[in-house]
């Protein structure tokens, strides 16, 4: 009987392998699930949580919080991610986190996940490879915003969320939802609504994506790929799901 833990757990087995005991241990957490209104926090700058989410269902941003109350997305979090694992070795956060869009979390204490890392060190260790790709995932961001086109980055931007979609299970073939406006685009991308905005022009022109109400649609997924210079390499899978194994 499937149950919520198995979203973390499906997602720390695409990179590592856990044992039945290390299983059980992450399927014996408790967790309380939590829904989210769109722009609504799990926890913000400052804060000293002890509690970490895991995202269940929707899409999390983490943010900074300028001095001008703006909000400056920093990366996006899907299905089976653990977005705020570091709030277990920090003191104070140096970032916000919160739902784009309607979003559920399951959300555990530090105390529970300590226990379950004590007595399970493999299942500590899954939870921190998860962090290193998230860092990974943040490399190669910095490469996209620095040192490609605004068409290029865009193009890697959408297959690496179609990709990461595909991966939880999430998103149906040719098609993932993500929850942003064009402006939320370009903030995450280093680029300005008139850029993103002809950027889009040109992808829907090639034929390869389209994006619209929230959507991210698949026209040639190999076309975008080349586009988008994007090799999932630094996403650092080993086990590629069945739902992902086909992906156009």
């Amino acid at each position: 009987m499937s149950r919520p833990q198995d979203v973390l757990i499906r997602k720390l087995q695409e990179h590592s392998n856990l044992s039945g005991g290390d299983v059980d241990g992450l399927r014996a957490l408790p967790m309380r699930e939590r829904l989210l209104a769109n722009e609504e926090d799990v926890v913000r700058q400052g804060d000293a949580p002890k509690l970490s989410a895991v995202v269940l269902d929707g899409t999390l941003a983490r943010y900074h919080t300028l001095p001008s109350g703006r909000r400056q997305y920093l990366s996006l979090h899907v299905r089976g991610d653990m977005p705020d694992a570091q709030a277990l070795f920090l003191d104070r956060m140096d970032h916000g986190l919160c739902a784009m869009g309607d979003a559920a979390v399951l959300l555990v204490t530090h105390e529970a996940l300590v226990s379950l890392f004590k007595k399970r060190p493999a299942a500590g260790f899954a939870v921190w490879r998860e962090t290193l790709i998230d860092a990974a995932i943040f490399r190669e961001s910095i490469t996209n915003n620095s040192a490609r086109s605004v068409e290029t980055r865009l193009a890697h931007f959408f297959c690496e969320q179609y990709y990461r979609s595909r991966l939880t299970g999430y998103a149906v073939p040719g098609s993932a939802k993500l929850p942003l406006t064009q402006t939320q685009l370009g903030e995450l991308l280093g680029a300005s609504l008139p850029s993103i905005n002809r950027a889009l022009r040109k992808l829907r022109k090639s034929g390869c994506v389209d994006f619209r109400a929230s959507q991210i649609q698949i026209r040639n997924w190999h076309r975008l790929v080349k586009l988008g210079d994007f090799d999932p390499t630094y996403l650092h899978v080993r086990r590629l799901p069945r739902s992902a194994a086909d992906l156009r």
